[in-house]
């Protein structure tokens, strides 16, 4: 269960991050509310995701390295931001920190 509302908090921080980008430094009326709504429930998933025995460290860890990457590459691909081989090669190491981090505790 912790889980899934930490994808919730991921998916949600993701919108948010997203509509803040069209939100133009919040001159935009509704990309902004919609950044202030989904950022405030990215926050209560998360804390949802540690009463159901969510580690904070590992959780704020995959939270923000999956963030980073998603919208990363929904940058590259949907706005046509330039990513350079470094970059692509920061967020496969990303990956593999999370997954280390993950498995560590077996």
């Amino acid at each position: 269960m912790a889980y899934l509302f930490l994808s919730f908090t991921i998916l949600t921080e993701v919108i948010g991050a997203i509509s803040s980008r069209y939100s133009e430094g919040f001159k935009k009326f509704i990309p902004s509310v919609i950044t202030f709504i989904v950022i405030i429930a990215s926050y209560y998933f998360f804390a949802v995701s540690l009463q159901y025995g969510l580690n904070i460290g590992i959780g704020y860890a995959i939270w923000s390295g999956v963030g980073v990457s998603v919208i990363t590459c929904f940058g590259f691909v949907f706005l046509k931001e330039s990513v350079t081989k470094v970059q692509l090669l920061g967020i496969v190491l990303i990956v593999v920190g999370i997954v280390t981090l993950e498995f560590g505790g077996l």
